[in-house]
């Protein structure tokens, strides 16, 4: 598969701002763990392999296990998420499939929750702008780093 273009080279200006409210929600004062949880989950929904590839090493990176980063599609039926992850995840599920689901209100319900007011805007804002990267990235055929020897025959 081939890149289809660079966004960042062919249209810096319209990509600054992108990179700003990714920058506001990484300092959103959510726990990154959960940043890292959902980014990978909208992700899987949406099959992007840049977002997933970047996500998975940076939570590895900041400490994730290796068994929550596997388990994390089937996040509903595994025991190792905290009531506040599973919260945001069946938001992040709701929020990523919106044409199909429209956000059900014992998902919202469930959200308050665990979270305030401004922890759920801080979250849909990051729910949103990870499901605009997926866009970005598949659109574009944007390419994640391989190790040569990894690499399919």
């Amino acid at each position: 598969m081939q890149p289809r273009l660079d966004p960042f080279a062919v249209a810096p200006a319209m990509m600054k701002p992108m990179l700003a409210l990714e920058n506001a929600v990484k300092t959103s004062g959510l726990e990154m763990s959960l940043i890292d949880l959902v980014k990978i989950r909208a992700s899987q929904i949406n099959g992007c392999a840049y977002c997933i590839h970047m996500h998975t090493r940076d939570a590895r990176a900041a400490g994730e296990s290796e068994e929550r980063l596997y388990l994390l599609s089937a996040w509903r039926e595994s025991s190792l998420y905290t009531p506040r992850e599973r919260a945001a995840l069946a938001w992040t599920e709701a929020l990523t499939l919106v044409a199909e689901i429209h956000a059900p209100d014992a998902d919202y319900q469930e959200l308050r929750r665990h979270f305030t007011e401004e922890e759920i805007v801080k979250l849909t804002l990051l729910i949103g702008t990870i499901n605009v990267w997926n866009r970005i990235a598949i659109g574009f055929r944007s390419q994640h780093p391989t190790d040569k020897t990894a690499k399919a025959a």
